[in-house]
């Protein structure tokens, strides 16, 4: 029986390379563009790299230095490396840390992988070209496997390196790091994937419900696992029945079937030394039972890929019609009730800055995507911060004074450093993610600046009644001095307004109107430059208001502090950084705005 013609196009198309050949061709043409983009980035932005690369070193040298302590504080001041806190705490460190860790990936995974795989041209352009389905899909996995996981390579590897140092593992220890990091990471970003694919493909109508209830009843678990710690019966803080209380309700964290499990077990027997050979032989060596870690976390890994390769298969062409061909409903254009509320209040601003702002609102609120993930956070901070009261001791002596002061001014950085990861996500992307769409507002009969003002104090004001609020709630539970939370509040208004404009003037200068995700912008060469110097930022301006409120708090308590701190002398030391943290904010509000304003000016809108 002869094949149509059609079928013979068919096999001729199928068979045309072998599987070998095309994964060839593929890897070929991405070395080739990480060459250009290399190339392109020595030939014409050889200053910015150098800077990009100098801060985020700095960052991860600070990350290191912090970690560094935390472990040596553990090693030394909780019993020792025979006692079983020493042990189980840093078990307990390492499993919550990396399952966390696991539940983010599988959801940033999932997330990119829709933007990049069914939003994007290149997709439409290579189901066109006779390309197989998994290698189409491998190959959008594989980028949005990279930008989902820069997060954690920043975060993770100067833990583990400081971890390692602390104990003195032996070098093993290290050889086994990447290894193990590159195999954990595939495992949660595969599932998030092939659930992405099985999503769109099989429930294209109820895909953003589903990941909704899923979000939501992670956070509540989570949730309820916090308020159990802080909210749990009065007992002696850090206190043995406390820590082991604390144990009991992360149990789950140490599931031996978790992949953060895995790792985490085999970071600790990889870092464990054996202090006489004849107590462990065979099989309890560390070094084996690393090993063996090591052996199931690339096992899964390899699974993981084998089932992503399966579901572009078979799941691929009925995802991608399921998205393009879904009927689009015509929206009603009217105001919502919550847009009207909002444009009343902001009466006081002139009309194109009044319209550009709701604008801004609607696309936010139209996203949930966004406003869940700033919803999650703060309201998990908000759950601790209403807790408070439990960490604060009775009585009025300089060690509890001391311990309040540092514990507020770390929740006020806290707050920044969230804050700071979403302008990075958020606000830095905005005058990007215009797009092709953006010679619309070039037409507008309004000067081009008002548009990058707009977007300033949409940033602005949205980021500073929670972040105030917030910081509120946190003085109030830990009774600080009047003076202190006037302090905190100064400082929460020049950092809301500071991260702003970092974000949007870098934004201006080096926008992206060639992408469309969101993510993918903010994990690039400018979002990691506003996250590093956003972070640079929040440091400065809590240090500059944290020391003189530490000294002036302390002064006149104890014999030290009554010989060389004063009151009065420290009441202008805490003018002084005051002045100081207003310097730097005007610097870092003006200068980045400026900046943003002059390139906006300049920019040939298409």
């Amino acid at each position: 029986m002869s094949a149509t013609p059609a079928q013979s196009t068919s096999l001729v198309i199928r068979h045309a390379v072998s599987e070998e050949a095309e994964a060839q061709l593929f890897w070929r043409m991405r070395f080739r563009m990480i060459r250009t983009i290399v190339s392109q980035l020595y030939s014409s932005a050889r200053l910015r790299t150098t800077l990009i690369v100098a801060l985020s070193l700095l960052f991860w040298s600070g990350l290191f230095v912090l970690f560094y302590h935390a472990f040596y504080f553990v090693e030394h001041q909780i019993g020792g490396a025979g006692d079983p806190y020493h042990a189980q705490t840093f078990k307990l460190v390492f499993h919550l840390f990396f399952a966390s860790l696991n539940v983010m990936l599988v959801f940033s995974s999932g997330i990119i992988l829709y933007g990049t795989l069914f939003r994007s041209p290149e997709t439409k352009l290579l189901l066109s070209m006779p390309v197989r389905d998994e290698r189409t899909t491998l190959h959008k996995f594989q980028e949005a496997l990279a930008y989902s996981c820069w997060g954690f390579f920043l975060l993770a590897s100067p833990m583990m390196l400081a971890y390692g140092v602390v104990v003195g593992a032996p070098w093993y220890y290290y050889a086994m790091l990447l290894p193990m990091i590159v195999a954990f990471v595939y495992i949660p970003c595969s599932i998030g994937a092939v659930c992405c694919l099985l999503l769109v493909s099989k429930f294209p109508k109820f895909k953003l419900a589903i990941v909704a209830s899923v979000a939501v009843a992670a956070v509540l678990l989570a949730g309820r696992a916090i308020w159990t710690t802080v909210s749990g019966p009065q007992m002696d803080l850090f206190g043995s029945e406390w820590f082991q209380q604390t144990i009991h309700r992360f149990r789950f964290t140490q599931q031996e079937w978790l992949p953060s499990s895995w790792l985490s077990s085999g970071l600790l027997e990889a870092g464990r030394t054996i202090d006489s050979p004849t107590e462990t032989t065979g099989f309890d060596l560390p070094v084996v039972q690393s090993s063996m870690y090591l052996a199931v976390l690339i096992m899964n890994a390899l699974m993981g890929h084998m089932l992503v390769v399966k579901a572009g298969k078979a799941w691929l062409r009925d995802a991608y019609s399921a998205v393009e061909c879904a009927p689009r409903q015509r929206r009603r254009i009217r105001l919502a009730a919550i847009d009207q509320l909002l444009s009343a209040s902001l009466s006081w601003f002139p009309k194109p800055v009044r319209l550009l702002l709701v604008k801004d609102w609607r696309l936010l609120r139209r996203d949930p995507v966004q406003w869940s993930q700033f919803l999650i956070f703060f309201g998990l901070l908000g759950l601790y911060f209403l807790n408070l009261d439990r960490f604060r001791s009775q009585g009025s002596d300089l060690s509890n004074i001391t311990w309040v002061n540092m514990v507020s001014f770390l929740n006020l950085a806290v707050v920044g450093l969230i804050l700071s990861t979403f302008t990075t996500r958020f606000i830095f992307p905005m005058i990007s993610l215009e797009g092709q769409r953006f010679w619309v507002l070039g037409l507008l009969p309004l000067p081009r600046e008002t548009i990058l003002w707009s977007k300033f104090v949409f940033a602005a004001l949205g980021s500073w009644l929670p972040c105030a609020l917030l910081i509120l709630a946190s003085d109030l539970m830990l009774q600080i001095d009047f003076l202190v939370v006037a302090v905190h509040q100064f400082t929460c208004l020049l950092l809301c307004v500071g991260l702003a404009s970092i974000a949007v003037g870098l934004g201006a200068i080096m926008p992206n109107f060639r992408e469309s995700s969101p993510s993918k912008i903010a994990a690039g060469f400018g979002g990691t430059l506003n996250l590093v110097l956003s972070a640079l930022y929040i440091i400065l301006i809590v240090v500059c208001t944290a020391l003189p409120c530490h000294f002036y708090l302390i002064a006149g308590r104890g014999k030290f502090t009554e010989t060389f701190l004063h009151p009065e002398q420290w009441r202008h030391w805490l003018l002084y950084g005051t002045i100081a943290a207003l310097v730097v904010g005007f610097i870092a509000t003006v200068l980045p705005l400026a900046l943003g304003l002059r390139a906006f000016r300049r920019m040939e809108l298409e």
